[in-house]
Formats: C-alpha cells, sequence, structure tokens
C-alpha cells in the first residue's frame, strides 16, 4: 500500500511517531505475547490479577480488545491516507492515541483498584476515537466507497462496552460482549482480505508471467461475505439457535470457493503473500467449525473460537503486519527465514490450540500453543522492531 510522503524523521527516536504502523503494531505484538503470559500464570499458577474481570474473561477482552484493537489501528490509520489523499496521522496526536490505549490496558489491569465507571471509560475511549478519527478522515475527502470501514471498529466499542457492562453486574446476555466483539474482527477480516489478497496476488503472478490470475470480486464474493457476516453476527446474538449453524456452514462453503479463486496455491514460492491465503482458510475452518459445533455435541465450540482467534486472526494479523511494515520501510516485499518462521510459529500455535479443544491432554497443549504463540509474536517484536523504530531505509 502506497501513502502520500512524509517528511523524514529529524531523529531516529521520534521515527516511531511519523505513521501509525510503527507505534502500534510493536504495541499489538508486545502486548499479545505479555497477555497470553499473564493468562498460562494465571491457570498453572492461580495468579490474580486486580481487576474486576475474572482471569478467563480478562485473557479475553485483552487479545480482543488490547491486542487486535491495536493492530486495527495500526492498519487503519496506515492504509486510510491511501484510500483518501491526506496526509497520516503522526506526531503529537498519534502519540496521545498510542497513550490512550496503554491507558485502556492498565484500567483494565487494575479496574478492581479504581471506580467501574473510570475503567470503563478509559477503556473505551481508544475504540470510539480511532472510529472517530476513521470516519472523519474518510467522510472529509468524500472517499464514500471507504466509508463503511470504521462500522467493525464501533462495532467493536459496543462490544467492549458490553463486557464491562456484563462484569459490572448490569443485566446484559452471557457473552455477547465478546461474542460480537469476535465476528466484528471476523467481519473485517474477510472485507480486507478480499480487497488485499487477490491484488497482491495478481501483481505477484503477473510480473512473472502467469495468466491464470486471481478472479475479480463477484457474485461468489457477495454471497460468501453476505453469508459469513450473518453468521456470525446471528451467532454473537443467538449462539444457540440452530438455523445459524446452516448459514455457518453455507458460509464455509462459498468462503472456501471465493479463497480458492484467489489462486493461492501459486503462491507458495513467497511466504509473505501466501500466509494471507493460509489467514483467510482457517476463516473457512472457523466458520465451519462453529457450524458445525451448533449441530452437534461432538464439536466444541472452543475449537471454532481458536481457529477463528488463535488461527485466523492470529495468522492474517502477523500477515498483515510484516508486510506492511517491510513496504513502509522501503525494503524489499519478500519473506526472510525470520519471517517464514514467525509464520510457521503463528500456524502451529492455531492448530495446536485447536487440538487442545478436541484433546484429552488438554492442558499440555494449551501450553505448547502458547509457548508457539508467545514465541512467533516476540520474535516479530525483536526482527521487526528495528523496522518500525527506525526511518525507513534509504
Amino acid at each position: 500500500m502506497a501513502v502520500p510522503a512524509v517528511p523524514a524523521a529529524r531523529s531516529k527516536p521520534f521515527a516511531v511517531w511519523t505513521m501509525a504502523f510503527r507505534p502500534f503494531f510493536l504495541a499489538a505484538s508486545v502486548w499479545s505475547a505479555v497477555a497470553l503470559t499473564g493468562w498460562i500464570a494465571m491457570l498453572l499458577a492461580g495468579l490474580r490479577l486486580p481487576s474486576r474481570f475474572d482471569p478467563l474473561t480478562w485473557h479475553i477482552h485483552e487479545m480482543l480488545f488490547g491486542f487486535v484493537m491495536a493492530a486495527i489501528a495500526g492498519f487503519m490509520l496506515t492504509a486510510i491516507p491511501n484510500w483518501t489523499g491526506r496526509a497520516p496521522i503522526s506526531g503529537r496526536p498519534l502519540a496521545a492515541l498510542a497513550t490512550l490505549w496503554l491507558a485502556g490496558r492498565l484500567a483494565c489491569l487494575f479496574s478492581a483498584l479504581i471506580p467501574f465507571w473510570l475503567a470503563a471509560v478509559t477503556d473505551l475511549a481508544f475504540s470510539f476515537v480511532l472510529c472517530a478519527i476513521a470516519a472523519r478522515e474518510i467522510i472529509s475527502s468524500r472517499n464514500w466507497r471507504n466509508l463503511p470501514m470504521p462500522v467493525p471498529i464501533a462495532v467493536l466499542g459496543i462490544a467492549d462496552l458490553l463486557m464491562h457492562l456484563d462484569v459490572g453486574g448490569f443485566a446484559v446476555p452471557a457473552g455477547l460482549g465478546w461474542r460480537l466483539g469476535l465476528a466484528a474482527i471476523i467481519v473485517l477480516i474477510s472485507v480486507v482480505a478480499g480487497r488485499i489478497t487477490p491484488v497482491f496476488t495478481r501483481n505477484w503472478l503477473a510480473k512473472r508471467g502467469v495468466v491464470d490470475l486471481p478472479a475479480v470480486h463477484g457474485m461468489v464474493d457477495s454471497i460468501a461475505l453476505g453469508t459469513l457476516h450473518a453468521g456470525m453476527i446471528g451467532w454473537a446474538f443467538f449462539p444457540a439457535f440452530w438455523p445459524v449453524s446452516g448459514l455457518l456452514l453455507l458460509a464455509a462453503a462459498f468462503n472456501l470457493w471465493r479463497l480458492m479463486r484467489w489462486r493461492g496455491i501459486a503462491t507458495w514460492a513467497e511466504p509473505l503473500l501466501s500466509i494471507l491465503h493460509v489467514g483467510y482458510f482457517w476463516v473457512v475452518i472457523g466458520a465451519a467449525l462453529l457450524g458445525a459445533s451448533m449441530l452437534t455435541g461432538h464439536v466444541p465450540e472452543a475449537a471454532a473460537i481458536h481457529a477463528l482467534t488463535a488461527g485466523a486472526i492470529g495468522t492474517m494479523v502477523l500477515g498483515v503486519m510484516t508486510r506492511v511494515s517491510l513496504g513502509h520501510s522501503a525494503r524489499a516485499l519478500t519473506a526472510d527465514r525470520i519471517t517464514g518462521l514467525i509464520y510457521l510459529l503463528v500456524i502451529l500455535a492455531g492448530a495446536v490450540r485447536v487440538l487442545a479443544a478436541v484433546s484429552g491432554t488438554f492442558l499440555v497443549l494449551i501450553q505448547i500453543s502458547a509457548a508457539l504463540w508467545i514465541g512467533s509474536f516476540v520474535l516479530f517484536a525483536l526482527w521487526y522492531g528495528r523496522m518500525l523504530l527506525k526511518p525507513p531505509v534509504p
């Protein structure tokens, strides 16, 4: 993705504030590893946090509204200038936004020590400010095609609010907050992946003289998106309503068809590109497992949820973060061995976590999956951190 040129940083320490992907991708990777480490410590050693959230709820909340929201902010605020032609958010406004995200993490971590309303408002502020910034940039440029893009961010803010209300003792349907948050993220992934994956694939294949290129957006894509979005939102509000399962299974079939039309098999020589196809395949697996779990007790819902989270979200987030970091650091768009290892670790983390949901060796596999996940994101922070903290190479 190309964006309008920005002035070069005057000194290396401040390069991190020149574009949003720099602080937010680094924050997403570090917090992902830290939060999961905390969850494993609570699971194995009984560690308790000074939070109103119980350990499992804190884990769910911080992965969806901490880790993923940071990654979304980094991607969205980097992509919007390309859509609108406006200058990217940078400098003090970007630093203030990153500080707001960090304040939310601290508020949730220590929410038992401060008033309920203060913790909730501090945490919720980031998603709604991010939504407002994105909407302002798009509306100011009259870029109506991308006007729906801030909607999933607003839904995530509402979902976060529901989680706070639930823990605060308000009458909220059990689990609605995190289910709605997960649904909004999958909706956003399906839309963004449909834009970038076939385009990047088409460009890469065309440069190599391949004539069998990805299909353009058509009826298959519209049906795939419509069924997936309806199925995920339906599950969020009616997780026990069995007709939704048919919609999810239909969505899995159409999204597999959609994925196959993108010619992903032809991209295996370039992991930086093929990882996007793998990430979307996880969406297909997750939708199929979720539909099957609603129909039969033989498929645990946890398997479906972790196919969508540890699988689809983890893989797609790292696929996008590595590509954007390389591209906007003026480096070649190709995966080195370290990047390939990052991808391998996160794919294995998702696979092992899904297996843990259906296996008798549950706790052992969870620890293995967590180690793989933490290793993947720590490796990203260490290897790509130098790109994020320094100006682009000449």
